[in-house]
């Protein structure tokens, strides 16, 4: 399939919340395959965003009175189109970061799972609930779910369709409006999915794609919005997280990875060596979830580092719009650049390397050989710091004992994949590793698939969850609504106090006694 014409992406460029009235700069965008120009955006001001949060607030207070079943039929629709025009929109995906087809179309099922999953649980999660009231008869208590308002989504270029939209839908979904902030390399993937909504119904406005620079649009969504999502950099994660802190405003935030990935004796090495490329190679390694340390046990670390790099290399490398590659390319030159200083770094200070190891200009500008090093030392700055790239080490243990311990020897805590002799050993290791996922006898796939399991990290790795009903109900305020019947707290006016209030914290007393206290 070829690159989308130009027209296609000259109509997307409409569906930015820039005002086209002004005459603002324009970017160029390209494709990473090529290098070529796909077409130009607007980049955005502070008073872009200050025009697209006030639209999507009076959006958002007639969508917030919509009930829940409602909501979902908008979102249903949605998720017919996004099936309806998956190739579309895959084609969007892989011109933008150079992505090979498999991975794009990761993002594309991620957001009709997503679309499904939220429209069908919220009119369950977001209906009032009941909860005992201070005094049986007197008081009657519910607790209702209240849409923050305007959520800021401040979404990467590694996942740019999913991790922009499939944050925006449970937010919708609970209520809101939305004004996302897309990574200026990939802009289009947000846009196209405005399209999308506005296409399924969505009201105009509720959605606002605000393109530009991070220090202008994503520091003034921060200043103005009632909850931020973020995904990206840890470093940024705390930036971000300061700043909402000032304001007192909720924030969830998934962030970087040094994912481990174990293999013991028993394990079934020809499945784990074959899984294990897409683990550690999906997207070219440019994914926060993806595996960059693998620690075998030494009774199956050589026979399984030969069947790994001899699946590595067999792995095609190269562009294509279909499913005929492997591996993609890398998205920018800062990432070539990072993962040819992390492989020279470990080369030099002694690493081997056991496939890969090199740029590969002859397939297009940003590829980069899938690479897997051995002898990797705490000295070299792949050990411990995020390559983001097409890079793991191997390190070969002694035990389980040492492979778990070596595992959570890190600040972070996203993901880990563990292989073992039996579902039961997998499931021992798995409940002792610092990660907010673990996927046994797979990489990352079916973690982040399970969309009714919350999926985020633990340590420097994330704050807050997403998927599953914690992942709708960040995007609320719980809200308790007391209803007082008969009488109130006041004696009445033929009893003394010294009566009365002996009598309340009598009652107080006995409601030990009943379900619920």
């Amino acid at each position: 399939m070829p690159v989308p014409a130009a027209a296609v992406f000259e109509r997307l460029r409409s569906f930015a919340a820039v005002d086209t009235t002004q005459d603002h700069a324009t970017r160029a965008i390209t494709e990473v395959f090529t290098g070529e120009t796909l077409g130009r955006v607007p980049v955005g001001t502070a008073a872009d965003v200050s025009t697209a949060i006030t639209k999507a607030r009076a959006s958002q207070a007639e969508w917030a009175a919509r009930t829940p079943k409602q909501r979902a039929e908008v979102l249903d629709r949605y998720r017919a189109l996004v099936i309806e025009n998956r190739d579309y929109l895959m084609d969007v995906i892989q011109a933008e970061t150079g992505k090979a087809r498999w991975a794009a179309q990761e993002e594309v099922m991620g957001l009709f799972l997503a679309a499904r999953y939220f429209s069908r649980i919220a009119p369950k999660v977001l209906a009032a609930q009941s909860v005992p009231g201070a005094f049986p008869l007197l008081n009657r208590a519910s607790v209702r779910a209240v849409p923050k308002g305007v959520v800021g989504v401040i979404a990467p270029w590694n996942y740019p369709m999913l991790l922009a939209v499939g944050d925006s839908i449970p937010a919708l979904m609970a209520g809101n409006a939305v004004v996302v902030k897309p990574d200026s390399q990939t802009p289009y993937s947000a846009l196209a999915n405005a399209e999308l909504f506005a296409r399924a119904g969505l009201p105009a406005d509720l959605f606002a794609v605000v393109t530009g620079p991070g220090t202008v649009v994503g520091t003034a969504i921060v200043d103005d919005c009632d909850y931020l999502m973020f995904t990206g950099s840890s470093a940024t994660g705390r930036t971000l997280a300061e700043q909402c802190g000032r304001r007192l405003i909720g924030f969830s935030a998934e962030l970087g990875g040094k994912n481990p990935m174990i293999i013991t004796r028993g394990s079934d090495l020809d499945k784990a060596a074959k899984a294990a490329v897409r683990a550690c190679f999906s997207n070219a390694g440019q994914l926060c979830i993806s595996i960059e340390r693998m620690y075998v046990e030494r009774a199956v670390a050589d026979e399984f580092t030969r069947k790994f790099t001899a699946a590595v290399r067999a792995a095609k490398l190269g562009a294509a719009y279909d499913f005929s590659t492997d591996i993609g390319s890398l998205i920018s030159e800062a990432q070539l650049e990072t993962v040819t200083k992390h492989v020279a770094d470990a080369v030099s200070k002694g690493a081997k390397v056991l496939a890969g190891g090199g740029a590969r200009p002859d397939l297009g500008p940003l590829f980069f050989e899938p690479t897997v090093l051995s002898e990797v030392t705490d000295a070299m700055e792949c050990c411990r710091n995020e390559t983001f790239g097409p890079l793991v080490s191997i390190y070969p243990v002694d035990s389980v004992e040492e492979a778990i311990s070596r595992a959570n020897d890190t600040e972070y805590g996203l993901n880990a994949s563990v292989w073992a002799g039996s579902r039961a050993e997998g499931e021992r290791i798995a409940g002792q590793l610092h990660a907010g996922t673990v996927n046994i006898d797979e990489g990352y796939a079916p973690a982040w698939g399970s969309t009714g399991a919350p999926m985020g990290g633990m340590g420097i790795s994330g704050v807050g969850r997403r998927h599953g009903p914690d992942g709708l109900l960040k995007f609320t305020e719980p809200q308790s609504i007391v209803v007082t019947r008969f009488l109130n707290l006041d004696a009445p006016p033929f009893v003394p106090q010294e009566i009365w209030q002996p009598f309340l914290m009598t009652i107080a007393r006995s409601l030990r006694f009943l379900p619920g206290r």
